[in-house]
């Protein structure tokens, strides 16, 4: 299906546009027919190359993304956490963590622990 080519000389981009524009206005020059179809139908063709429509175009594709340098594969380690169950090891983490300045948090100590569990005992 083709179409006439409406000109507007308000969408004409530069002047050359314009000229030609005006000239189909005028009727000096006939306006072109345009054929989306065919157009579409001939750009589908160049859309592929001729070395992609056999099996020669993957191997080329593969060769020209192919790494220059071999890669080395990464080795997995496995970590393990021993448990130590000595207490130290909590009592200086929970030094460190109620040590932030950030945090409106207190410094325990074993002195403050101490008050707390005798405030704690029931009177006798």
């Amino acid at each position: 299906m083709s179409e006439k080519v409406k000109p507007n000389l308000d969408e004409a981009s530069t002047h050359d546009a314009q000229l030609a524009a005006e000239n189909i206005i005028s009727g000096e020059e006939k306006a072109p027919k345009v054929d989306f179809e065919a157009d579409y139908a001939a750009a589908q063709q160049f859309s592929v190359s001729e070395i992609d429509r056999t099996g020669q175009g993957a191997a080329a594709a593969e060769a020209a993304t192919a790494p220059k340098h071999k890669l080395s594969q990464p080795k997995e380690v496995a970590t393990v956490a021993q448990p130590t169950g000595n207490p130290d090891d909590y009592i200086e983490l929970a030094q460190e963590v109620t040590a932030s300045r950030n945090e409106g948090v207190a410094i325990v100590n074993d002195d403050l622990v101490q008050k707390a569990l005798e405030k704690g005992q029931p009177a006798s």
